[in-house]
């Protein structure tokens, strides 16, 4: 099995982000061929600033190698560094509708909050994505429940593709952790956690400190009622289900036994501890990873170099598959 997944560097890091994506990439490493990037492409589909999108690229790396990735067991490195990726994404367009394009959620909710420039870039974005995955032949992706979308486009495309120029490329599958898939905002239970569209208050980012972390959980918004159960009308209590269950492993049926009649104050302070636990060690190594700027851009580049290698080898197929270039000699 080949995994590939990516994650944009803007933004900071928050608990979402790491129980609904990188704990699966660091599982992924111990199940096959696995590939991973920070895609600083993604980024500029939104204004940003050049130097900030370079710190943020040191930042994120240090906090996906402080969370358990490994260079020596997979492939970590940066989007911008292996041009194949923006090659495909032309090849690609060619084989998508514009239609689907405009009827993704995530085009339509950033457009919407675009103040000036809403960006072709934008648009393309789930074209990129696309061909980030295809042009390493990956066979599982995954990702957040909130990239289901995405990821049936891309199937899509693949198949599109394939029916029209012959199989060169592999349809892949979206992997979807079953506790965590989708966590939400603290102080707004019916938005996902985000650094951009949720509160402060109620994200919790990554390297927090130990008392903000806790703080924040302790002050999540919370139901009527005293009962540690899942409903529909108890989004903040079943919100905060899902975070201990996932940080303990477990199914969410057995916190709500675990909790049986001992109240909402209790249980968000278990909750607090546990994440706070859970979250230490990943803050504890970024410092000392994210110092050596050096060393980041040695893994970063050691691995656009293996990348670059398989995703050559597929742009070979595909031109060919598409009749660009030269007829390549038969061996």
């Amino acid at each position: 099995m080949r995994t590939f997944s990516g994650i944009q560097p803007t933004g900071r890091k928050h608990l979402g982000n790491y129980l609904g994506a990188i704990v699966q990439w660091v599982a992924h490493q111990e199940r096959g061929e696995a590939i991973y990037c920070l895609v600083d492409l993604h980024a500029m589909s939104v204004p940003y600033e050049p130097a900030g999108l370079r710190e943020a690229v040191y930042d994120t790396a240090a906090t996906l190698l402080a969370a358990g990735l490994d260079p020596g067991r997979c492939i970590f490195f940066r989007q911008g560094d292996v041009h194949e990726h923006t090659e495909l994404t032309w090849m690609l367009s060619s084989v998508t509708a514009h239609g689907d394009l405009t009827r993704m959620h995530q085009f339509k909710e950033k457009s919407a909050a675009q103040r000036e420039l809403v960006s072709a870039a934008l648009l393309y974005y789930p074209v990129l994505m696309a061909a980030d995955v295809l042009v390493y032949r990956a066979t599982a992706v995954p990702v957040g429940d909130d990239q289901r979308q995405h990821i049936e486009l891309m199937r899509d495309v693949a198949a599109r593709f394939n029916a029209r120029f012959g199989e060169t490329l592999v349809v892949p599958e979206g992997h979807y952790p079953e506790v965590g898939a989708r966590i939400m905002d603290l102080q707004l239970p019916d938005r996902k956690m985000s650094t951009t569209g949720g509160s402060p208050q109620g994200t919790v980012y990554i390297l927090d400190d130990p008392k903000t972390v806790a703080k924040k959980i302790r002050s999540a918004v919370t139901d009527s009622g005293s009962e540690v159960v899942r409903a529909p009308d108890k989004p903040g209590i079943s919100n905060l289900i899902e975070i201990l269950a996932a940080v303990r492993g477990i199914a969410p049926h057995e916190i709500e036994a675990s909790f049986n009649g001992s109240g909402y104050g209790a249980f968000k302070g278990a909750v607090a501890d546990a994440v706070v636990e859970y979250l230490a060690p990943v803050r504890e190594r970024y410092e000392a990873l994210r110092a050596d700027e050096g060393e980041l851009e040695r893994i970063l580049a050691a691995g656009a170099e293996k990348a670059r290698a398989i995703a050559s080898t597929t742009m070979l197929d595909v031109r060919e598959a598409m009749g660009v270039g030269p007829v390549r000699a038969r061996q």
